[in-house]
């Protein structure tokens, strides 16, 4: 028996050795994304949580939703789905159910919560079915659009409205904000750094922003917020559970068909181009299953419903392409629970640069207006202009719904409309003559 040098050993030791450099780069390359993607994302907690607001939910609540929604979508994509996309409550239909179905139907937040639920229940029967591949197809990509374009509308006027740099008018609708008012002035200096440093690329900036926006505001004495304490009391407490007892009526209805197609289209567009990029067509179907059941389980926390985030982009471009890169990102985001005291001192103007240029990058989608055919182009106008004009999403939708078929139609193109549009059309007029009857 020899125990000599042996040159075999030498090469199998290198060869584990480059495995070994290989896994633990991999390893620090998907925490490193992850990070990334938690930074572009966090913003998302105060930001949500200052709509929900609106809605009638205490900020600490909306914040505590938003971080539960957001822990789960990012373990359930990294376990499940095993890809590196963060899910987090989408900017939009947060919108959506605040200003069109708390808002406007008069729903109480626990009866809004319910619309939640059954909309994403539809979103579930979709993405567990070709249901969802089908309704797809049969919605006119000029809708999409439009609908996409009208949310950044009016993302954009909530955000002004909130900087007070637009003010109900004396002889006008609205009119321009006091732009002597030490609020506004430091609305406007925090929307420049914002938008300089989204130009610029900067990592996190919209997490910079507002860290900016707020020590502004507190320069200038401007907040008097103080730092909320939670307790494990004030948290059970305070939540709010899903409420169905409206779901016999037409107007639930009429307030969970929005609300279902925005976040089915919404999800399906966002997430096929995102597996595009990271060129795992494959895992596009559990990845949809994985943000219908994170949508869902948002209605019990007591939030909108989420969707996978548009900042991925950054965690692909990071090198993330694994699942741990999204449950890294998630357990980032539970402990954010840690830092509600410090995060719920961020003010509206502070949050209001976010929404603005935010909605900015949702207009992006003008590009697709066919203006040389009005067929097309028409209703994609009238979904775009009247969702902020009414202020309400779910009416701006009905217009270009109702105005599509019926301008195909007449126009004889007839083959341009298919029968799930038709029904959508139908169920918005119905809509309307109930508003009309009430």
């Amino acid at each position: 028996m020899s125990f000599g040098f042996h040159p075999g050993w030498v090469e199998g030791y290198l060869k584990r050795r480059k495995i070994m450099n290989r896994v633990n780069n991999n390893w620090g390359q998907e925490i490193s994304a992850g990070l990334i993607g938690y930074l572009t994302t966090v913003y998302i907690v105060v930001v949500n949580s200052a709509i929900l607001a609106d809605a009638g939910l205490d900020m600490e609540f909306g914040m505590i939703a938003t971080i539960l929604a957001s822990t789960l979508g990012c373990l359930l994509m990294g376990f499940w789905a095993k890809l590196p996309l963060i899910i987090i409550p989408g900017m939009g239909v947060n919108a959506l159910f605040t200003y069109s179905i708390v808002q406007q139907y008069d729903y109480s937040y626990g009866e809004g919560l319910g619309v939640v639920v059954i909309a994403s229940l539809v979103f579930v029967i979709t993405a567990f079915t070709p249901i969802g591949s089908y309704l797809s197809r049969s919605i006119p990509t000029t809708l999409k659009h439009g609908i996409t374009i009208g949310l950044g509308l009016f993302l954009i006027l909530i955000g002004l409205e909130n900087a007070q740099l637009i003010v109900s008018g004396d002889h006008s609708i609205i009119s321009l904000g006091d732009l002597s008012s030490p609020f506004v002035i430091v609305s406007l200096v925090t929307l420049l750094i914002g938008v300089l440093l989204f130009v610029k690329n900067v990592p996190a900036n919209f997490l910079i922003t507002m860290i900016v926006g707020t020590m502004l505001t507190f320069v200038f004495g401007l907040s008097e917020q103080e730092p909320i304490t939670i307790s494990l009391s004030s948290i059970t407490d305070g939540w709010v559970a899903p409420e169905f007892h409206h779901i016999g009526q037409i107007t639930f209805w009429a307030a969970v068909l929005p609300l279902a197609l925005v976040l089915i289209f919404e999800t399906i567009g966002i997430l096929q181009g995102q597996v595009d990029m990271l060129e795992k067509p494959e895992r596009y179907k559990v990845g949809s299953k994985s943000s219908s059941i994170a949508a869902l389980f948002s209605g019990f926390f007591g939030t909108s419903p989420t969707i996978p985030a548009a900042e991925n982009a950054a965690v692909i471009a990071a090198k993330g392409r694994t699942g741990l890169a999204s449950v890294v990102a998630g357990v980032l985001f539970l402990s954010t629970i840690l830092l509600i005291p410090y995060i719920s001192m961020i003010p509206a103007n502070a949050i209001s640069p976010i929404l603005i240029i935010v909605g900015v990058l949702m207009m992006q989608n003008i590009k697709h207006i066919n203006v040389n055919d009005l067929t097309e182009a028409f209703p994609m106008f009238l979904i775009m202009f009247m969702i902020p004009f009414t202020y309400s999403i779910a009416d701006g939708m009905a217009f270009g719904f109702i105005a599509y078929p019926l301008i195909k139609y007449f126009t004889g193109n007839k083959e341009a409309t298919t029968p799930i549009l038709w029904v959508i059309a139908g169920l918005f007029v119905l809509e309307f003559i109930v508003k009309a009857t009430m």
